[in-house]
């Protein structure tokens, strides 16, 4: 009977050996699992709390800088500008490497057809939320052109086929008029949505002025396509955004694709209401913000954190 209860009791004390061995081992485990979980203060330490951004001259360089000025949680942080080609070697090489980066980005922009990136939410919006980009005409357009206007009224494209397009501009290194030559012959059915059941044009002269961003010169360049595939001729002139609204206010041009409202062109359409008319979007969700590759684990500005 003594070397039974010898016998349990060693037994006894072998059990409670392997079970604080597994405990410690367990305990080990998550200390570790705890040491390389992401958070919002570990990824923000990563980034160096740095903002990767554009050229110093940008309007939303100047959106950044107020940014870390006046939100609490950015304070410490630095806004690293620079130029669009060394934001995006940036974003490249940190998305090789699998790094954290938040970048100045905007839509519409093949950035967004190349990478797996995410917009960081903007629940204060910082950046002044989604725009449409509007077609304006000159008065009297739709009078003296009703074809072409009905045409134009019927135009709109899906902001990811403008980023899908962007991007064979970029790595095929051709304009992106020579991409629209392939793209509507690709698309057809999508371009003769524009124009089905519309009478035929008579050869008629459209002046559609655009401005020079890459973004803006595609669904110009489409319209440019529909319009004369169905009877018109098309003159597309670039101008910087000022020029485009005097030339539809005062009717030297006809009509334009390329009206970011109502924030970012705001001032022109209230300095001209009254002296074009709205013809619908172009295109919607225009928009501009800080952005993340999607295996960052953020979903917001306010997830970062201050440098302290």
């Amino acid at each position: 009977m003594k070397n039974m209860k010898k016998l349990l009791l060693s037994l006894g004390l072998v059990l409670v050996l392997i079970l604080t061995a597994c405990g410690d081992d367990s305990d080990n485990a998550d200390s570790n699992d705890d040491a390389g979980e992401s958070t919002p203060e570990t990824i923000s330490e990563e980034m160096e709390y740095t903002i990767t951004g554009i050229e110093p001259g940008a309007g939303m360089s100047g959106v950044i800088d107020d940014m870390i000025e006046n939100e609490e949680n950015l304070q410490g942080w630095t806004h690293q500008t620079s130029s669009t080609g060394a934001m995006l070697t940036e974003l490249d090489q940190a998305i090789q490497n699998e790094e954290p980066i938040v970048i100045a980005a905007w839509s519409p922009h093949y950035m967004f057809a190349k990478y797996d990136i995410k917009y960081l939410e903007d629940p204060n919006e910082l950046f002044g939320g989604e725009e449409d980009v509007l077609k304006l005409g000159r008065l009297g357009f739709e009078e003296d052109f009703p074809i072409a206007a009905e045409i134009v009224r019927n135009f709109y494209l899906e902001i990811d086929v403008i980023e899908a397009a962007l991007l064979d501009s970029q790595e095929q290194e051709i304009s992106v008029p020579e991409v629209v030559e392939t793209w509507v012959v690709d698309n057809e059915d999508i371009v003769n949505e524009f124009t089905d059941g519309v009478a035929e044009g008579s050869g008629e002269t459209i002046e559609l002025v655009v401005t020079s961003w890459d973004s803006e010169l595609f669904p110009a360049y489409v319209l440019k396509h529909a319009l004369e595939g169905h009877g018109f001729t098309v003159n597309v002139t670039k101008v910087d955004p000022a020029i485009m609204f005097e030339s539809i206010a005062s009717g030297s041009a006809d009509v334009t694709t390329a009206a970011w409202l109502p924030l970012t062109h705001g001032a022109f359409a209230e300095r001209y209401e009254g002296e074009y008319i709205e013809m619908g979007p172009a295109y919607e969700k225009a928009k501009t913000g800080l952005a993340v590759p999607t295996y960052v684990e953020l979903d917001s500005i306010s997830d970062l954190v201050p440098n302290e």
